[in-house]
């Protein structure tokens, strides 16, 4: 039996041929600071491989709260655990800006179309972006002008459903697929921790204002010697804003805050001229 074409057939037939290709020649980097067994690592592998041909790098151990930190006083050393056709993956003892660095400047064939780290236990709405290894990665990947994203999941137990994550993962892979973000400038993505049904859809928000308050609780270890514990909690400044992160994950959306490498106050600096010139 002889199938005769239509030109719309032809034509779909075209673009699943043009987008195969770009998916197998697409190079994504993906790390993050939990670790390398953490759950949601597990799950945006799963994801980006859909997505073209993955190089994952991670530590063993946890770097929650490294921020942009480097490892300047010991030796890195990176071990290649596995590879197949859809993806290799490292392990190394830095830090998650040393994995980044590390992989663009001597694991990788070339620099990677994507950069995208988590999905981190917890999230890194508001303030948080500041210590977050998860999202000092994303801006390193800025940094090199590689296209960048971090995920959060607002969960910090253990057991936390990841699953919920894929879709929304997805959304804005396709998005970075045919838009492109502006030089210096990565996205913060944060997922409240609820069913999939509950969530709200998308805002596209600005980072909360507000602080963390800490509490060292003093404590003394079993030879009698005083140590402290950080504690705390977080202190929204400004709750009832209806378009920050911080009100977005509250009310069960997924909040996206586009994060520049550049902190400089531009609201100050007349203000600065005109203090120093007088």
């Amino acid at each position: 039996m002889i199938i005769q074409s239509s030109p719309f057939a032809y034509i779909c037939m075209r673009l699943f041929f043009i987008m195969t290709v770009e998916t197998g020649d697409r190079l994504i980097l993906i790390t993050n600071d939990d670790g390398l067994y953490a759950a949601g690592l597990k799950t945006l592998l799963e994801v980006a491989e859909e997505f073209g041909k993955v190089v994952l790098i991670s530590t063993l151990e946890s770097m929650s709260g490294m921020s942009q930190a480097l490892t300047v006083k010991n030796p890195i050393r990176v071990k290649l655990l596995e590879e197949n056709d859809k993806h290799r993956i490292y392990t190394c003892n830095g830090t998650p800006t040393d994995s980044v660095k590390l992989a663009i400047n001597q694991l990788l064939e070339r620099e990677p179309d994507w950069l995208l780290s988590g999905i981190n236990h917890g999230s890194n709405a508001s303030v948080s972006i500041l210590y977050s290894g998860t999202m000092a990665a994303a801006l390193e990947g800025c940094l090199y002008g590689i296209q960048s994203a971090g995920f959060s999941l607002n969960d910090f137990s253990p057991k936390a459903d990841f699953s919920v994550c894929r879709d929304y993962i997805r959304k804005v892979l396709n998005i970075l697929t045919i838009r492109k973000l502006p030089a210096g400038v990565c996205l913060n993505v944060n997922i409240p921790s609820v069913a999939g049904e509950q969530i709200k859809g998308i805002r596209i928000c600005r980072q909360a204002r507000g602080n963390w308050k800490e509490e060292f609780e003093k404590r003394k270890d079993p030879m009698g010697k005083t140590y402290y514990w950080l504690t705390g909690y977080f202190r929204n400044h400004e709750p009832d804003a209806q378009d920050t992160d911080e009100w977005a994950l509250a009310n069960n959306y997924v909040s996206i805050v586009p994060v520049t490498t550049d902190l400089t106050a531009y609201k100050t600096l007349q203000a600065l001229k005109t203090w120093f010139e007088q």
